[in-house]
């Protein structure tokens, strides 16, 4: 596996985080459910991952890969 390919494995639960806050988010603004296919969530999602991408994944990149539990 790449290192590329490890970040972007290690930033895929920060991401899904980050889907869910907006989620939330999105519902107490509307005070309603929505989904993760929302527009607005979408757009905010990216947003967020636009802003603060470089920073995830500097900080994801200096960790020392995870051994797998034997």
């Amino acid at each position: 596996m790449s290192p590329i390919d490890a970040v972007v494995i290690r930033e895929l639960p920060v991401i899904e985080k980050i889907i869910q806050d907006e989620i939330w988010l999105e519902g107490e603004r509307r005070r309603c459910p929505v989904t993760r296919e929302d527009k607005v969530v979408r757009e905010n999602v990216c947003r967020v991952i636009l802003r603060i991408g470089q920073q995830l994944r500097d900080s994801l990149s200096n960790e020392p890969p995870q051994r797998l539990a034997q």
